[in-house]
This record gives C-alpha cells, structure tokens and sequence, in this order.
C-alpha cells in the first residue's frame, strides 16, 4: 500500500473518516495510516502542498487516537513545510499547534522548541510574529520553572527587537532575562543582561533612561559588585563628562566583549549622537546648587 498514489490512499483515507449508510462509526486508526503514507510519498515526491494536507490529516488523526505526541510531530512536519512553501500564517499556527499537543503530553520543553522553530523561521519575514513567538515559548519554560533554557530564546527575541530599531523593547527584554537569570542563580548571566539593557538605551540616546535603567539594577547587590556594574558606570560617567574617547575606550573593555555579539556591535558604535550637551546640563545643575548654597 506504501507504493500506492498518494492521492489514492488520501481518498481511501477521507472515506473511513467520513460516516455513511455502511460505516456508522470512523475508522481513524486505518485512515491515520494511510495518511502517514500519503505525507510520506508526496514529501519524496517534493509536492510539499499535498504532504502538507496530508501531515495535517495525519495529526488529526492521531489526536483522535489519543496520541497528541504523534500528533504534534505530524504538525511539526507541515509547519517545516508550510515554511518551505512561504505561507508565513501557517507556519505560526502549526508550530503554535504542536506546542499546545505537546503541552497536552505533558512536555513542556518540546513545546518551547515547537515556538522558537516557529519564530526563528518567521524572524525575517514577520519578525513582529517571530518575537511573539520567542516570549511565548520562554513562558512556556518559566512556568515549568526552566528560566535557564529560556535564556537563549530572551537573547534571540532581544536581536529581532534590534533590527527592528526597537531599542525600548529590546531594553525590557534583557532585564526580562535579568529577571529569569536571577531566579536560575544565574549572576553572571544577569548581570551581562543588565549591562546590556544600559547599552541599548544608550545606543538609542536616552541617556536618562539609560541612567535610571543603572540605578535600579545597581539594587541588585549581585550586580552592584560586579565588573558590568563598574563597566556601566564608567561609561554613564563618560557620557556626563561629555568625553566621547573615554566611552570609546570603555566600549572596548572585556566587560563588553563577553557579552552578545549584536550588544558588542552597539556598544562599539557610542555614543550615537551629541555628548556635549550632558556635559553643559551637569555644570549647569552643579551653578543652581551653588546658588542655593546658603553655607
């Protein structure tokens, strides 16, 4: 039967799901059978449209036989070749499937892979989907208490925010790891995604934000001793000092070069725009608190 026109054994498969005067209840075990033939031959054959039709039936098929790990792969298999077809809206939706099968089972990791395959092929097509796609499978992980496994997946989310020119969300994303990486007893983790967070609220020229962003991580005495920590401040200096070379020079620093590469390259781009004016609104604060001084 495996050597049968695909086609042929899709028809046979549709008519045992299907009641009639003759056949009062489905036969699913059969038709799920025949429709893993089907995939399989029209895989080989590269009609990646009928394999796709065929793999869908097939997951069906199982989740009727109660076997939603079975299920989950047959979905994962049209989702891969929902993507070779480019059909962007299904490759979401069957990856988000299995995820949700493989919940069914019990299995939280698979379920999290199912989604970041699903984002990382969507990254450059509909990245906004692929982002989604990112935060969802690491809430999958952090509910299972995995926050380690989701580190990667926070940092790969972090990238398409960036190339997005997305610095704001991009920033919120690292402490998100920060936050996951201290509930792993992650310190060094945490606090190269702290010293990441600064970077890109500098890259994007909010320097306030960049400042408040050290002053409430600095509350976290892991990262207070450490040497991102010290690598932040240096650099918040240079920025208030004005001193573009100093931030240069501190951008090359291997507090920086141990972090993310997309980071590093944004680190060593500082500072994106003009520093000279922080450096006349401190010595401006610092004459009105000369003013006030009745001493």
């Amino acid at each position: 039967m495996s050597t049968s026109d695909p086609n042929k054994l899709l028809t046979k498969a549709d008519k045992l799901t299907k009641l009639s005067f003759t056949r009062w209840t489905a036969d699913w075990k059969s038709a799920t059978i025949l429709y893993e033939q089907a995939a399989n031959s029209f895989r080989l054959a590269k009609d990646y449209e009928n394999a796709k039709t065929a793999y869908e039936k097939a997951s069906k098929g199982q989740e009727m036989l109660s076997s939603p790990w079975d299920a989950a792969k047959h979905m994962e298999s049209a989702a891969a070749l929902a993507k070779e077809l480019r059909n962007w809206r299904e490759v979401a939706d069957f990856y988000r499937r299995a995820s949700e099968l493989y919940i069914e089972c019990g299995r939280p990791q698979p379920a999290s892979d199912a989604l970041a395959k699903g984002a990382r092929a969507l990254e450059d097509t509909v990245p906004e989907e692929a982002i989604q796609l990112y935060t969802d499978a690491c809430t999958v992980l952090e509910e299972d208490e995995r926050e380690q496994m989701a580190f990667d997946l926070y940092r790969a989310a972090t990238n398409v925010y960036i190339k997005l020119e997305k610095y704001t969300d991009a920033a919120a994303l690292m402490l998100k790891l920060g936050l996951a990486a201290e509930k792993s007893n992650a310190i060094n983790s945490q606090c190269k995604a702290y010293l990441s967070a600064v970077i890109i609220y500098l890259y994007a020229h909010d320097f306030k934000q960049a400042e408040k962003c050290y002053n409430d991580c600095s509350q976290v005495d892991a990262f207070l001793s450490s040497d991102q920590n010290r690598c932040a401040s240096k650099l918040l200096a240079a920025y208030t000092d004005g001193d573009v070379e100093e931030i240069k020079r501190v951008a090359q620093s291997s507090a920086v070069s141990h972090l993310d590469n997309v980071i590093i390259k944004l680190a060593r781009k500082l500072p994106t725009g003009d520093v000279s004016g922080l450096k006349a609104e401190t010595v401006e604060g610092e004459e009105i608190l000369d003013e006030n001084d009745l001493t």
